[in-house]
């Protein structure tokens, strides 16, 4: 099932207080980006935020499952977004709480450059 327009407009409502935000769509859904980092992906008309270490156990403790998908050989992927309460949907002050610590939560996992080796002459 692909995500409406309608849903995508609703959550980009819903974050309006958290910032500017830009939707990608990708593989039927769509990632949510802010400052071109991915913090939210939403998939089958559900949004899905970054979770990390830090911000696991938050979503752990209401019962909220992760992302997976169905990868080849019939193995299930787990990826480290994490569904969002549904307060968010219905609270714009919950869902900037909680797009905030999605924000921290791809700024935490987002890789510093490698300096380059100089090169050989």
């Amino acid at each position: 099932m692909a995500t409406s327009a309608g849903f995508l407009d609703f959550i980009k409502e819903q974050l309006q207080d958290f910032g500017p935000v830009s939707v990608r769509r990708m593989f039927g859904g769509a990632g949510i980006f802010r400052d071109g980092l991915m913090f939210a992906l939403i998939a089958d008309e559900t949004l899905y935020l970054k979770a990390d270490a830090v911000s696991q156990s938050e979503f752990e403790a209401l019962g909220l499952p992760p992302f997976t998908y169905g990868a080849k050989g019939g193995k299930r992927t787990v990826m480290a977004y994490w569904r969002a309460p549904e307060a968010c949907l219905d609270d714009r002050d919950e869902m900037t709480d909680w797009a905030r610590k999605a924000f921290g939560a791809a700024l935490r996992a987002k890789q510093p450059a490698k300096p380059r080796k100089p090169g050989r002459g």
